[in-house]
């Protein structure tokens, strides 16, 4: 877990002498929950908590986003890779699993509409969640062009509440498949490293809605003591960034249909979050990805493997921190060549890439090659989020 600083620090611990420390489980007082949050409404400095929005148009709607690192049921990576066929395929079946579960809780709790949408991005072109055994009662979301789940579906009035199922813990807190948005990526924002979860619930926080529900591992739990009003589910114990200790699906599943329910009728109990601005973005880079490209470019703040920046909103954040990962990325085929040098005839192959770049280089120098014109988007095709 990455150390944070400062104020939430103190927070932190407020929060951890009031309640025991981690986020409350279904015996947890309300009372404690509530001095929680009044100490890190009084300490965190860096971000705004408040009230949720007033449920409008009469019907309670919620939202459920996916990921499918933190599943219940599941100890094995390859299942959540769409690369690896027979594990992945079992792994769709453990997250339609998870999800239906809270997806019955949450009718179970009142709600009149929840739609899923996928955050994962396993890599296939369809949803991951098996849609023809999804809860009937739910729907999927989708729309006419691609869209960014983290932010493109957050709008004033289109929902009153948010759960996140199957979610990881963040780079550098040891969890099963810990990360933050991709591979070696590290995200601070205003002196916070922050988790996916948390991410979401800033941008959701820009309307008043809040996050209520969350699942994954004990590790995800630890790093979600900034947000003690969730009703959370630990569903495995990580024992490394590839291994964990498994808990029994069924009880789980007991757990999540009944923590999905509370969190729905005491709603009016969470918090909205948005990030005090101007906000200080940080991306920091860990193996695979690297941001050294970045080092000595004027203008730059670049220092120990971390760049900086300021923003004027969350939207301004989020933007520059992605176009940062982008470039963090690009360290990713160091590794593809280092396994080729492996290779009997990776010599070889290394050899015709070296000459193809040349040509590469020659042909567009001579006039004799042009990138490709942007392909339009295929008419009447439908996209579900991450892909």
């Amino acid at each position: 877990m990455m150390v944070r600083r400062g104020v939430v620090v103190l927070a932190l611990a407020l929060w951890a002498l009031a309640c025991g420390g981690g986020v409350p489980d279904h015996d947890s007082e309300d009372t404690g929950t509530t001095a929680a949050v009044e100490e890190l409404e009084a300490a965190a400095g860096g971000r705004v908590l408040g009230d949720p929005a007033p449920v409008s148009g009469g019907q309670l709607r919620v939202l459920v986003y996916h990921d499918m690192e933190g599943l219940s049921g599941q100890d094995d990576w390859r299942t959540f890779d769409f690369g690896h066929s027979s594990f992945y395929q079992s792994g769709r079946r453990l997250l339609t699993d998870d999800v239906n579960a809270v997806i019955d809780g949450l009718f179970a709790g009142g709600a009149d509409i929840v739609h899923v949408v996928d955050a994962h991005g396993s890599g296939n072109p369809e949803p991951d969640i098996l849609l023809d055994e999804l809860d009937s009662r739910a729907e999927m979301v989708f729309r006419d062009a691609p869209f960014r789940p983290y932010v493109d579906l957050t709008e004033a009035g289109a929902y009153d509440a948010v759960a996140v199922v199957g979610m990881h813990a963040k780079t550098g807190a040891g969890g099963f498949a810990s990360h933050t948005y991709t591979l070696g990526m590290d995200i601070n924002m205003n002196d916070m490293s922050i988790t996916e979860t948390e991410l979401i619930g800033y941008s959701w926080g820009r309307v008043d809605v809040p996050i209520i529900f969350a699942s994954g591992d004990d590790k995800l739990r630890a790093n979600l003591e900034t947000m003690p009003w969730l009703e959370y589910v630990e569903v495995k114990q990580a024992t490394s960034a590839s291994t964990a200790d498994l808990r029994p699906v069924q009880e789980v599943h007991v757990e999540m249909r009944a923590a999905a329910q509370r969190a729905l009728e005491n709603r009016d109990q969470a918090r909205t979050m948005r990030l005090s601005v101007p906000i200080t973005a940080t991306l920091r880079a860990f193996p695979p990805a690297s941001l050294s490209p970045l080092d000595g470019v004027p203008g730059i703040d670049y220092e120990d493997g971390r760049v900086s920046f300021e923003a004027v909103d969350f939207q301004d954040a989020y933007d520059g921190v992605i176009a940062l990962i982008r470039v963090g990325t690009t360290a990713y085929p160091d590794v593809l060549i280092e396994t080729l040098q492996g290779l009997p005839d990776g010599p070889h192959l290394l050899s015709l890439y070296e000459q193809s770049l040349m040509m590469r280089w020659l042909d567009h120098e001579s006039g004799r090659w042009a990138p490709a014109a942007p392909q339009q988007q295929p008419s009447g095709r439908r996209y579900h989020g991450a892909r």
